[in-house]
């Protein structure tokens, strides 16, 4: 695990991210990694991995690759997220998350994170985030 992946793991840990049980591994300009234990509080009613978790996942990872390609003294705000799901996961199994920059812009990045159910080998979610950078007010 890398510097920037453990700060962001202290930053987010009390934060719903943390509360969801999302857990950063990597965290550098290009690639931003990081998973989900599934368990019983994370299950919807189908008896599969509640999709807001795997949106929560996936939209703090682009957000945690942001600030470092972006200019000094902004910030930014998502303006556009998609999924595609494409499947699940269930209890035990374990769901991981790779977000890299497809956009490097002055005024926008756009993010993907595709979320691969770890357990079974399969692809579960595609994932599309635009950021739109700001200047930051004090």
């Amino acid at each position: 695990m890398d510097e920037r992946a453990r700060e962001m793991n202290d930053f987010f840990g009390p934060l719903v991210p943390g509360k969801l049980g999302c857990v950063f591994t990597e965290a550098t300009k290009d690639l931003v990694v990081g998973h989900i234990d599934v368990t019983e509080d994370l299950i919807a009613g189908t008896g599969y991995l509640f999709a807001p978790a795997v949106i929560a996942l996936a939209d703090t990872l682009c957000a945690i690759g942001t600030p470092p390609n972006a200019p000094e003294n902004t910030t930014f705000t998502t303006i556009e997220l998609k999924t595609n799901f494409l499947g699940s996961a269930r209890v035990g199994e374990r769901v991981e998350g790779r977000a890299t920059s497809q956009h490097v812009g002055r005024t926008t990045q756009v993010w993907d994170c595709v979320i691969t159910n770890l357990s079974t080998g399969r692809t579960i979610a595609l994932f599309r985030n635009t950021q739109m950078i700001l200047p930051r007010r004090d």
